[in-house]
């Protein structure tokens, strides 16, 4: 009988729900073999409550010769130490978005990779989504010819309780505000499917909504590798949050995406409709989505490692979706010091 695919999953915070949901549905081909937490005692492991004991120790687990890759699921400052120590011991890693606190720690993270001959994969799950995957189609083969405009809309909701937790919304901890935290899955995929060629304005802010460090109030211009025009906007501040959307002016029609469905609207007439169900952790509740999306990405990255090929998402990806955001965030500190 074949020996499941051994994972560790360091950090038990809320963005661990989704991980261990998914290990559990994929139980037989994975095996969570460790759960390390700095708080075990009060550690929530849902689906793994009463058959995984959560503990303190990373070595033990590293040194475990069954476990094969780890999800690093702890805050993003924390992420360069972790991964460098899986490294060193010749473990695959799963490391939630964004890479680390800046572009050059980030980069550090791809290139310790890639030193070591390891897999790093990245969760950024909406390339997951089944209408994004179907966009990715309908792009690919050519069926909405040449962008001539596209827009990104992240329209979400936290409540000033969610920045006021240590930590959250800081550049120390989090590397920036909504931009990194929130929007940085939708403008992964928005590059991803459109690409970027440069940033031609932006405007970044605080609303007097929240007290934080970072912004929580974003919209940029881009010039689209095809040519096209490019929009984006995203707030934390928009009550009570609505799903985040990219819209597609084609040269045969158009696209709308809205959280996982998508509508294509062809100037013959053709009409392509993918629904998906469940929120997308726009409002409130920032855990408010299914864990479709992650299972799907657990399942390409185990499958990556076995198979010995590139995960769909790559540290070089995650690496060009924060230098994106970085290019944003400098060109609007520039053109707000120029007035």
């Amino acid at each position: 009988m074949t020996q499941p695919f051994g994972i560790a999953i360091i950090g038990i915070g809320p963005a661990a729900k989704p991980h261990l949901q998914s290990l559990y549905d994929l139980r037989g081909r994975v095996a969570l073999r460790h759960a390390v937490t700095r708080r075990p005692a009060v550690a929530d492991l849902g689906p793994f409550a009463g058959l995984v004991q959560p503990h303190a120790d990373l070595q033990r687990a590293l040194l475990d010769p069954f476990v094969r890759a780890v999800i690093i699921a702890t805050a993003p400052d924390t992420h360069g130490e972790i991964a460098r120590q899986c490294f060193a011991h010749g473990k695959h890693v799963l490391l939630e978005k964004p890479l680390d606190t800046s572009v050059a720690r980030a980069g550090a993270i791809v290139a310790d990779a890639r030193a070591a001959g390891l897999r790093l994969g990245v969760v950024l799950q909406h390339r997951f989504r089944p209408g994004s995957q179907a966009l990715a189609q309908v792009l690919a083969q050519g069926r909405l010819g040449r962008i001539q405009a596209a827009s990104v809309r992240v329209p979400w909701w936290r409540p000033q309780s969610y920045y006021d937790i240590a930590g959250r919304g800081t550049m120390a901890r989090d590397g920036g505000g909504v931009l990194m935290t929130q929007a940085i899955h939708s403008i992964d995929l928005f590059r991803a499917l459109i690409g970027v060629r440069r940033v031609i304005a932006a405007q970044v802010t605080r609303t007097d909504l929240h007290q934080l460090e970072t912004e929580d109030l974003v919209s940029a211009m881009f010039a689209l590798e095809g040519g096209g025009i490019g929009h984006l906007m995203a707030t934390t501040a928009l009550y009570p949050g609505r799903p985040e959307s990219l819209e597609l002016i084609g040269e045969f029609g158009s696209a709308n995406l809205e959280g996982g469905s998508l509508q294509v609207h062809l100037l013959d007439g053709t009409k392509l409709l993918t629904q998906a169900e469940g929120g997308t952790g726009s409002g409130a509740n920032i855990m408010d989505f299914p864990n479709d999306a992650h299972r799907a990405l657990l399942l390409d990255f185990v499958d990556a490692v076995e198979a010995g090929r590139e995960p769909l998402v790559t540290g070089e990806q995650a690496l060009a979706t924060q230098m994106l955001i970085e290019e944003i965030l400098l060109v609007g500190s520039r053109q707000i010091a120029a007035h």
